[in-house]
């Protein structure tokens, strides 16, 4: 007996960029299936035509790849169950719902919204939950509507819908591997469209039979779906197939646990990969937000290798995942710490290059775009960045000579005898043959001692003179990186300049 191949899913609409919650789902089957070294297929779900966005199904694909989950079958790459785009597929889909309305699980309805949205709305006031009303349901299938009625509305080609038949009063159970034992009352549940008036069908119907056809042993997918489970059951059983496994992961919430939404802030992962955060830590953070590896382990760090091989189904909570950015900030800050000096020169060289196109800088360019400069840089604020960008965003002084200094600092740094103090010290800099750490920090002292006063009577200026700021890593290995020239340069012209502000 040949044991059967694990598939899993994910099926996103093309309406605009993923959604954080949707790259969780996407990452949950990749970790589930590659664990069970299974088949993780992309599939394009744009039936409902209304809501497509030009470009949304290359910029999902893209962030997909970006993230490291890569698909085995897609309409990209193909496979042996294509094609992968439902808008592709309406053949079958009529020929399935053909089977349907001849076994009588299905019918035509020929209601118009105008007529819906009355039924809705008497519903409401007679404080019942609206359905569909069924008057369109023939007399074979149990209800009123003559065959004859139905077949004038076909003759004179009127507009309609095929809807499934709800059996009345039947109990509908499945057990999810989140959730447990799960049941749904069938009175409850409206006889669903399958077939839109425009020949499209509708999600419901279309998943159900690619889940099928494309034979998929799981359904990982977010907990807003587990309403349908009742209608994609049916189904199942109407066409006499054996369901899938099905897992429905919990909502994502805001931390004071309402719904994760666009009102609230950032929910596209576009938005986080605009701002710098790395796929690791994206990865890393979407796939806690219900998982944990269980009691007894403190990592929190996980490369997607790790994630594939500890992932399990069983370790996802119900209740729901708080979305945390501060957690994911300090993920961000973890990776950075670790991530070798090589991955973030390349990184950050092109950007480099763009912002000395657009100002000139009085350090010599061969030097600061070299891959030795750029490491140092790195060694010296590995520590105090937060993204990768930010090697040269937040410390810009490393490759430009600062155009103005920090008011605040100046007021609390500067007295009267700074600037003399500066004059004096930077001559001793001037004379240093070897330009280290070291042998600053040894002359500053040694300045400093005679004088009666403390070192950060000079730390303090010469860092906002060499740097335009009053934060920063150790003056001393700062002052090394920037070399003799740029330190001298900078501290002579600072004390003309900051003479007039102190």
């Amino acid at each position: 007996m040949v044991a059967q191949r694990f598939r899993t899913r994910f099926a996103p609409s093309p309406t605009g960029y993923l959604h954080v919650g949707g790259l969780r789902t996407a990452l949950y089957n990749y970790l589930f299936v590659k664990k069970m070294k299974g088949d993780f297929v992309l599939r394009i779900e744009d039936t409902d035509r209304s809501r497509r966005v030009e470009g949304a199904q290359q910029n999902l694909l893209k962030t997909l790849e970006w993230a490291g989950i890569v698909p085995d079958e897609s309409p990209e790459r193909g496979g042996d169950f294509g094609p992968y785009i439902q808008s592709e597929r309406l053949d079958i889909y009529k020929k399935y719902c053909d089977e349907l309305l001849e076994g009588k699980y299905a019918y035509y309805c020929f209601a118009t919204s105008e007529e819906l949205e009355e039924n809705r709305q008497l519903q409401l006031k007679q404080g019942l939950q609206p359905k569909y009303n069924r008057k369109w349901l023939p007399e074979e299938m149990g209800g009123s509507m003559p065959s004859s009625e139905i077949r004038k509305k076909m003759e004179q080609g009127a507009p309609y819908v095929i809807r499934m038949k709800v059996p009345d009063y039947v109990s509908v159970w499945f057990e999810d591997i989140i959730r447990g034992p799960v049941e749904f009352d069938s009175s409850t549940i409206d006889d669903q469209v399958l077939m839109k008036s425009d020949g499209f069908p509708t999600y419901h119907f279309a998943s159900v039979i690619d889940d099928h056809l494309m034979e998929f042993t799981h359904i990982i997918r977010g907990e807003e779906w587990l309403p349908s489970m009742p209608k994609h059951l049916l189904l199942y059983e109407f066409f006499g197939w054996e369901p899938p496994r099905f897992a429905h992961l919990p909502l994502l919430l805001n931390p004071d646990r309402s719904k994760l939404s666009k009102r609230q802030g950032d929910v596209a992962v576009e938005d986080y990969i605009q701002k710098g955060y790395s796929a690791e830590a994206i990865i890393n953070f979407v796939a806690m937000l219900g998982w944990n590896e269980g009691e007894g382990t403190e990592q929190e760090v996980y490369s997607l290798e790790q994630l594939v091989e500890r992932f399990s189904l069983e370790r996802v909570g119900k209740a729901g995942a708080i979305f945390n950015v501060d957690k994911l900030n300090w993920l961000e800050k973890q990776y950075i710490k670790n991530r070798s000096a090589d991955r973030i020169i390349q990184a950050i060289k092109p950007l480099l290059i763009g912002e000395l196109e657009k100002r000139p800088t009085e350090m010599p360019e061969s030097v600061i775009t070299s891959d030795s400069y750029l490491e140092q840089v790195i060694d010296l604020m590995r520590e105090r960045v937060g993204f990768e960008h930010e090697f040269v965003t937040f410390s810009p002084y490393f490759f430009f000579d600062p155009e103005t200094y920090e008011e605040e600092g100046v007021r609390k740094r500067w007295t009267a005898d700074t600037n003399t103090l500066l004059r004096e010290f930077v001559t001793i800099l001037a004379s240093l043959e070897v330009f280290s750490a070291e042998a600053i920090e040894l002359e500053l002292k040694a300045f400093v001692a005679p004088r009666g006063l403390k070192a950060a009577a000079l730390i303090h200026p010469l860092r906002i003179l060499c740097s335009g700021v009053s934060f920063g890593p150790s003056l001393y290995h700062m002052l090394e990186v920037l070399g003799k020239d740029a330190v001298i340069r900078r501290i002579s012209r600072g004390i003309e300049t900051v003479v007039c502000v102190a």
